[in-house]
């Protein structure tokens, strides 16, 4: 059974937080419900365990096409929080894979009408670093 939900937008508007359930995804998405807005949780798995009780919408990416997922995900939204990225390749999923994730995702917020896309990195990237993913987030 899937947990796909909406939620109707507050008057402080819709946000839609990537991994709102994941490490910091779900720090952003605490503090936004706190501060009475409504939350969307954009996500690989939307059948996981929602963690808010309910009070975050979940929903799937879209990545293989920008319009759908604007259509879908993004309608209504003000302001995307994207902490979505991979830390380590693996056989199915990799660095160049989140690359193209990520821009489907800006595309889509755009073409929605998306008012800011906050893209949360990490410390210390570098594009000189010997590993990959401190390199490619710099």
């Amino acid at each position: 059974m899937s947990n796909i939900s909406s939620v109707q937008p507050s008057e402080r508007g819709l946000h839609a937080v990537t991994g709102a359930f994941e490490f910091s995804g779900r720090y952003i998405a605490r503090r936004l419900l706190d501060e009475d807005h409504s939350v969307v949780c954009l996500t690989g798995t939307p059948d996981r365990s929602n963690p808010f009780n309910g009070q975050v919408a979940i929903r799937p990416f879209r990545f293989k096409n920008a319009t759908a997922m604007a259509e879908s995900l993004l309608q209504g939204v003000k302001v995307v929080y994207n902490t979505y990225w991979v830390r380590f390749n693996h056989p199915l999923f990799n660095y160049a894979d989140a690359e193209r994730n990520t821009q489907v995702l800006f595309e889509a917020a755009k073409m929605a009408g998306v008012e800011r896309v906050v893209h949360v990195s990490i410390t210390n990237a570098d594009p000189n670093s010997r590993l990959e993913y401190f390199r490619r987030k710099g």
